[in-house]
């Protein structure tokens, strides 16, 4: 018996970073990288490691590079928090599982460290396969809880649920995480929404540019438990943008051209969003010049997640081109996404 599972990168549209303090967000999933999780059947329980979990290098230059991108740990560590987190979830639901071992190894393309969520994608992949193997139904929205709680509970990764929901539910997800719901039952409002009334999109990444999500949700949670005034107003107006956003995106028309004045104010919501962000927050001077160079192009740009890529509206799809010149003498990387 062969499992093989997928989960795909996120880009947080729109809202981030509220989704950890009962904002609203919007983000998608694309399929131009994936996370996948092949798993059998075998006489003993044994986790392989990837490429990203070598500890040989060429150099100590190459030693460093590499740390930089991937930081200190791969996803070997992921995989065995997300064993241990399912057997726990299963103890207490009551789920009793099957006494036969397997053999689980992962690749993922995902850039790591970029703010695509790789590493909520290879636990989001992993539980999936859990899940086949061992013939366990989870909802998407408990799914997306179980990821976060890997993280969270386990690996002590500060995170929100934006992408964990996103990578659950797959497409156009917009997202509203309102305290009462999420005390209530414990997950938000999660819609589907059309990718045929979104404007072209372009992505684009830099992966020495990369920084943990730990970086920025450190020191924004301290501030939230403060309650500084400037982040408290940041953070209600970045689930305002989302809101916006999606009542802007439902007027389009699927398939057809954004009008006009309709696609400037959701280049401006977007380009709101990280510019509230870089008031609150010490961004290094290669993430604001990424931003800083897309939109000389005439492109909206904001993070797509914690820092290292970028996401944003185009005019039309032959802003690529404009936006692959500008980059042209650097290491960033900049293409379409396609949406699953």
């Amino acid at each position: 018996m062969l499992v093989t599972t997928l989960a795909y990168p996120r880009a947080g549209l729109v809202g981030n970073p509220s989704d950890a303090y009962f904002g609203r967000t919007i983000a998608f999933t694309f399929s131009d990288f994936s996370a996948q999780v092949e798993m059998w059947e075998s006489p003993e329980l044994e986790l392989l490691p990837s490429r990203r979990d070598h500890s040989v290098f060429q150099s100590i230059q190459h030693l460093h590079q590499d740390v930089q991108q991937h930081g200190y740990y791969g996803g070997f560590r992921l995989l065995k928090a997300t064993c241990k987190r399912f057997y726990d979830y299963c103890a207490e639901q009551g789920i009793t599982l099957d006494d036969r071992n397997f053999t689980l190894r992962y690749r993922s393309d995902i850039p790591g460290r970029v703010g695509l969520a790789g590493s909520s994608a290879i636990i989001t992949a992993c539980l999936r396969a859990l899940m086949a193997f061992f013939s366990v139904q989870i909802s998407r929205h408990a799914l997306a809880n179980l990821v976060l709680s890997v993280e969270q509970v386990e690996l002590v990764i500060p995170a929100g649920l934006q992408d964990r929901v996103a990578q659950a539910y797959g497409g156009l997800t917009y997202m509203d995480f309102k305290q009462s719901l999420m005390e209530q039952r414990g997950y938000g409002e999660y819609l589907a929404l059309d990718p045929r009334q979104l404007p072209p999109l372009y992505i684009a990444y830099h992966e020495m540019l990369s920084e943990g999500t730990e970086v920025l949700h450190n020191g924004l949670r301290a501030r939230f438990l403060r309650g500084e005034k400037p982040v408290l107003a940041a953070i209600a107006r970045w689930a305002e943008l989302a809101a916006e956003t999606r009542a802007l995106l439902q007027e389009n028309v699927p398939g057809a051209p954004v009008p006009p004045a309709r696609l400037a104010a959701l280049h401006a919501l977007l380009n709101e969003n990280f510019d509230l962000r870089a008031s609150l927050c010490d961004l290094s001077q290669g993430n604001l010049d990424l931003v800083k160079t897309a939109r000389q192009c005439g492109v909206s740009a904001k993070f797509a997640g914690s820092g290292g890529a970028i996401v944003g509206f185009m005019d039309s799809p032959a802003a690529l081109a404009v936006l692959e010149k500008a980059f042209a003498d650097t290491d960033v990387r900049v293409f379409c996404p396609t949406l699953v």
